[in-house]
């Protein structure tokens, strides 16, 4: 997992970039929401031979269709968050510096990690 820490009213694509470093091993499919709808995102994982899952937004000219049985996965990912808000500390943000709270992200996320491993 890798998390980056962009100014609030940063759109999702624009803060993209951060998160698919190459530095990463390369993902399969890429589970989107309509914010990463943009031909930048779509091209750059063609690229690197991923298949994009992201719903088109509502004013995008050319059609692209969406593998619905893929995109109900990202269900997962959006209970992860919901579970991470649920630490106090992350949702109402009392870490002063970045590094902090990107690092009480981490340990959040590892302990959700372990109760799942556990269940």
């Amino acid at each position: 997992m890798r998390t980056e820490i962009t100014a609030g009213q940063t759109s999702d694509y624009l803060g993209f970039d951060l998160v698919m470093a190459e530095n990463l091993p390369t993902p399969s499919v890429l589970l989107a929401d309509r914010g990463y709808d943009a031909d930048s995102i779509r091209k750059s994982m063609d690229k690197r031979d991923v298949l994009p899952v992201i719903p088109m937004r509502k004013s995008r000219k050319k059609r692209v269709g969406v593998d619905r049985a893929l995109y109900r996965l990202r269900n997962l990912v959006e209970r992860f968050f919901n579970k991470l808000k649920n630490a106090r500390r992350v949702a109402t943000h009392y870490d002063k510096t970045a590094e902090s709270f990107l690092g009480f992200i981490d340990i959040t996320s590892i302990r959700i990690w372990l109760r799942h491993l556990s269940t």
